[in-house]
């Protein structure tokens, strides 16, 4: 029953993301990235759209897996081996949606402008 609840919440949280978002949920999926994969991933500025080709389909011996390959690049760049903080892409966009509704209220009208002397040199 609770897998189900999170489940559909987990559906919920896809359609209302914007595609920004929305891409790396679908890599997270398809590839099997945990949120800090996904997180190192983007730190590091990867595509989600060309994990495919960085992924091991087991045909390529020489290739590390995604996941693997990944850390490895975070430690190379960064020299940890993995974020202080782990922030889901959910977490993040619930965080920029608030931020955003917080710019909306705290925005003043336009009408407060009309109110102002417009006879005065602006400079």
């Amino acid at each position: 029953m609770r897998f189900n609840a999170l489940l559909e919440i987990e559906i919920a949280m896809k359609k209302r993301l914007s595609p920004r978002y929305q891409v790396w949920l679908d890599a997270r999926g398809k590839f099997r990235l945990s949120h800090v994969h996904i997180q190192m991933a983007r730190e590091l500025g990867l595509n989600p759209k060309k994990f495919g080709s960085l992924a091991n389909h087991d045909q390529e011996k020489w290739k590390s897996p995604l996941p693997q390959f990944i850390e490895d690049l975070y430690f190379e760049r960064f020299g940890t081996d993995r974020p202080k903080v782990v922030r889901t892409i959910e977490e993040i966009a619930q965080r920029k949606k608030q931020k955003r509704s917080e710019a909306n209220q705290n925005h003043e009208p336009l009408a407060n402008d009309s109110e102002q002397d417009h006879d005065e040199d602006p400079f």
